[in-house]
């Protein structure tokens, strides 16, 4: 017997079937390290539109975890998206080098500055110490794919960075929004430094409940304003509830809100002053049964009565502030200046004093009555006693509620007024210029602007300075008696940032104030305050982005981070860009959430759900990691687990198989010799490219939209059900079995040569190993680049003509009617009535809707349906039931004739030519004569 294998096209490339990616990807790495493919990328872009989305920076400290992975791969998916949009888009990639963690660290390396080492000596390790996470990091996110200028990415340790920081805060000096003030802040015991908001968590925290007697400093006059002379009896108190007892020594004045009604009541022997909504609740919770309304009067009307301190020997006032509510406690507010943002405001009214009790170690200072020395979380239970000593205390229970915590230490944090520097929200409207910017800036998604837009409104003044070794310095100098800065400030800035731009921060430190002050040194002192690192990395939009040459001077089009960073870097950038410039620092904020297991739980050691981003691509490589981050919708909790990285490696072999198919089958086509036209094609060979011109449009909107997981979606449909369990199948036949070059085939090859040219570039931003790797195998073509990232779109792709007979519609009904034959062949071949559906004769009784469409095919629609045999019938002739198809019925049967060995089909005509005994007449003509003609499929 003959064996005519040799006479079929079978498909053939060097496009491994496995992607092995953990194994090939740091291969391609090194390839693209050295052909230097990011310049090359920057070369292909010049002169094209910019887009410009700017790194936040990643704090230097610590290896990276899959939410800095979920961070820089959306980062790059839109980087070489926007490329194959016909975008330049420079990327500068940065890092957050200066601030406590660091410290923290270093301290435990060398010990504490001016301690162990000195203070010079202590920056210099921070530094060399953010230089080896630097590079540790940076190692990781070129290994994930991600493409930038590595060599040269900008880091807040720079030293021209780090002068430029220093610029833009006198740029903050000349516009009027720095001023000095002791006001309450977020003070951390363990830092021994102030918080901003960003670096405040909220946790559960156990803490005393107390009720609090103030005893009335006269009666009489409290009796007049109640209008209750002469009822009830025992002694008037004002009643307070607090769970920071540690605050009462610093107690200056008890807060009422002026619109509220208060009531003296009479609990048991003594009366009380509360406020009317709350008299039953505190009565529950102090455990008295009856209670007696004394008299009723207005919060306003109250005013300035006093009030004996529950243990020091003098009195506080009533005061009048907006925030008392009835939300819970008393309706009367112990107000201590140093501890509270509402206590200060409310107490600055009424010019009251800071009492200033305790100092930066958490303790209070040695002269404080009682608790001299004693810690203030300490001092609660010793507070408690003293009010049990003195009879003022009403009740003590415990609560768990929520308190602020500091994010490095996870411990409790204290208010404490402190003098600092702080950017004014109000004093030149920096608030309300803030919030018109908001307005001016696209949200992705939307919800984020409601988010900042509620922060700012509420945000207090910022607090920028910080009693730190490493960072930068405020680099001012204020006059030794009056405070006040040096008159020639702004001058004065410039001079120390040309130093620091020369010699680093350092250069400030070694500064002897009289190089730049001469006479009037003995004057002024230099500032020992270093900034807050939120303003180093809010600052970047001037000290890095307006600086680079590839951002030619250009704003960010976009920021993007976790959705943290409404009150982190997206609000320092605002602040800071508003108040040097008077505009937003950006065009477009995009926010993605946190990576959560699939339960939903957080990421934590305990729970053992971590997942470490190298463990993934040591596995199953980058491309997985970034198909999962594509896959997800990123504006909500980021689900993942090693069952939905699983999913991901699934979804990634039907892409991979289908580009393998792909390039399998264009060997021997050459596009300059074989290339067909539109015109010349097959009728689904055509279709097949306008399906893919539909699914570029869908993708590259999406792209553009950011929607990465309708990318996903998209691909996986072409992939999936147009190509794979359509197109693809029904070509095979065409594709081995008719001769090479004949029209037939080559019309294919050209169908298969535009679908693979666009999908390796719609891939690209994602799966860019892969792409890369396709890219490889792709046939020749004069000009191509070397790399897919440096490439647009596909442009090569077409659409049906408006005369097209068989146009989109058409083949979108032969897929459900083929759906539905699949249906019944499956189920013949259940029942043992065929093996493989080329056993099959399929007769379909169709219609008056559908039996034209059908049989427009002739002889061609068993093709389409991959069957033996296939003919149609009217529906009305049919001996078998309607399927699930309406207007439709399928009856199977096994074919007529003998199986052909070249192309497995059944004939009843085989052996017809001698020359050939075993083939069909179609294989003879495709071996022997001129080749079979194929019009539609």
């Amino acid at each position: 017997m003959t064996d005519y294998k040799n006479t079929l096209n079978l498909p053939e490339t060097g496009f491994p079937m496995r992607g092995d990616l953990a194994k090939r990807e740091p291969d391609m790495l090194k390839n693209w390290y050295e052909k230097q493919l990011y310049q090359k990328i920057r070369a292909a872009s010049k002169g094209k539109k910019t887009f410009i989305l700017h790194d936040g920076p990643p704090y230097a400290n610590g290896n990276i975890h899959l939410g800095h992975a979920v961070n820089k791969i959306l980062k790059d998916i839109i980087m070489k998206s926007k490329t194959a949009l016909g975008f330049d888009t420079p990327y500068v990639p940065g890092w957050d080098c200066h601030g406590l963690p660091i410290e923290l660290k270093v301290e435990g390396l060398v010990g504490k500055p001016n301690q162990n080492i000195s203070a010079a000596e202590f920056r210099q390790a921070c530094r060399d110490y953010a230089k080896e996470q630097v590079e540790g990091q940076k190692a990781d996110f070129i290994r994930m794919g991600i493409l930038g200028d590595w060599d040269n990415p900008y880091l807040t340790m720079n030293f021209n960075t780090e002068a430029n920081i220093i610029r833009t805060l006198g740029k903050v000096i000349a516009n009027g929004h720095l001023y000095k003030g002791s006001k309450p802040v977020h003070w951390c015991l363990d830092c021994g430094s102030s918080l901003a908001e960003a670096e405040v968590e909220y946790e559960d925290k156990v803490s005393p409940s107390i009720y609090v007697r103030f005893p009335a400093v006269a009666s009489g006059e409290i009796e007049a304003k109640f209008d209750s002379e002469g009822k009830g009896h025992g002694q008037i108190s004002a009643v307070i509830w607090t769970t920071t007892p540690w605050t009462l020594p610093s107690n200056r004045a008890i807060s009422l809100n002026a619109a509220l009604d208060y009531q003296l009541v009479q609990f048991g022997d003594e009366r009380f002053i509360l406020a009317a909504a709350l008299v039953e609740d505190v009565a529950k919770a102090v455990g008295v049964e009856q209670v007696t309304v004394l008299g009723e009067a207005k919060g306003q009307d109250l005013e300035l009565l006093r009030f004996n301190h529950p243990f020091y020997a003098f009195s506080v006032p009533f005061i009048l502030g907006d925030h008392v509510t009835t939300d819970g406690g008393t309706g009367l507010v112990h107000t201590a200046p140093d501890h509270g943002q509402d206590d200060f405001i409310v107490s600055q009214k009424y010019q009251l004093e800071m009492a200033g009790l305790i100092a930066n170690d958490g303790l209070f200072k040695a002269d404080v009555p009682f608790f001299g020395g004693k810690g203030v979380f300490e001092s609660n239970d010793l507070v408690i006693e003293k009010l049990k000593e003195t009879g003022t205390l009403l009740k003590l229970t415990r609560i768990k509620h929520s308190y602020p915590h500091c994010w490095r230490h996870k411990t409790p944090i204290i208010f404490r007024a402190t003098p600092q520097w702080f950017i004014g929200m109000e004093t030149q409207g920096l608030r309300r210029q803030a919030l018109g910017e908001i307005k001016g800036v696209r949200w992705i998604p939307s919800w984020g602007e409601a988010r900042i837009d509620t922060m700012v409104a509420n945000r207090p003044d910022w607090c920028i300075s910080r009693q730190r070794t490493w960072g930068v310095p405020m680099a001012m100098f204020v006059h030794k008696e009056t405070e006040e800065l040096h008159p020639r400030t702004l001058e004065l800035l410039e001079e120390v940032a040309k130093r620091v731009e020369q010699h680093g921060i350092q250069a400030w430190w070694d500064l002897d104030p009289a190089e730049l002050l001469g006479a009037e040194a003995e004057l002024y002192r230099k500032v020992p305050d270093t900034l807050d690192v939120w303003f180093d990395s809010g600052s970047t939009y001037a000290s890095v982005v307006e600086q680079r040459p590839e951002f030619n001077g250009k704003s960010a089009d976009m920021y993007l981070e976790g959705s943290d960073q409404h009150r982190g870097w997206f609000m320092s950038s605002l602040m800071l860009s508003t108040a040097t410039s008077g505009k937003a620092p950006y065009r477009q904020v995009l926010t993605h959430g946190f990576t959560v297991d699939e339960k939903g739980r957080k990421m934590s050691k305990s729970l053992g759900n971590v997942i470490v981003p190298s463990e993934v691509w040591n596995k199953n490589g980058a491309d997985i990691l970034r198909l999962w981050v594509a896959s997800t919708d990123y504006t909500g909790e980021i689900s993942v687990s090693h069952n939905i990285l699983n999913r991901a490696a699934d979804s990634y072999r039907r892409i991979r198989n289908t580009a393998r198919f792909l390039l399998a089958n264009l060997n021997g086509f050459d596009p300059k010799r074989d290339l067909v036209e539109p015109e010349a094609m097959i009728s689904l060979d055509r279709w097949a490219v306008s399906c893919a011109l539909e699914a570029q449009n869908d993708i590259k909107e999406a792209y553009d939209n950011y929607q990465f997981h309708a990318v996903v979606q998209r691909l996986m449909r072409f992939c999936s059900i147009e190509m794979g369990s359509f197109y693809l199948d029904i070509i095979k036949d065409r594709q081995y079995t008719t001769k090479a070059d004949s029209l037939a085939r080559r019309s294919c090859q050209t169908a298969l040569w535009h679908i693979s040219e666009a999908l390796v570039r719609w891939i690209a931003p994602i799966l860019s190993f892969t792409a890369d790797e396709i890219w490889g195998y792709l046939p020749q073509v004069d000009n191509r680049a070397e790399f897919v990232f440096t490439e647009e779109f596909y442009q090569g792709l077409f659409g049906l003509g408006e005369n097209e007979t068989l146009d989109d519609s058409y083949w979108q009904k032969l897929l459900k009617v083929r759906a539905e034959v699949n249906r019944v062949l499956e189920q013949a071949r259940n029942d043992k009535l065929i093996g493989a559906a080329l056993e099959a004769k399929v007769t379909v009784y169709a219609d008056e809707d559908i039996r034209p469409l059908l049989a427009q095919l002739g002889n061609e629609l068993r093709f389409v349906l991959i069957t033996s045999q296939a003919e149609v019938k009217p529906l009305a002739d049919a001996d078998v039931a309607e399927g699930e198809l309406a207007g439709l019925a399928v009856k199977v049967e096994r074919a007529a004739g003998e199986k052909c060995p070249r192309c497995w089909h059944y004939s009843d005509k085989i052996g017809v030519n001698p020359q050939h005994p075993t083939l069909c007449p179609r294989c003879v003509e495709n071996v022997a004569g001129s080749g079979e003609v194929r019009q539609f499929a």
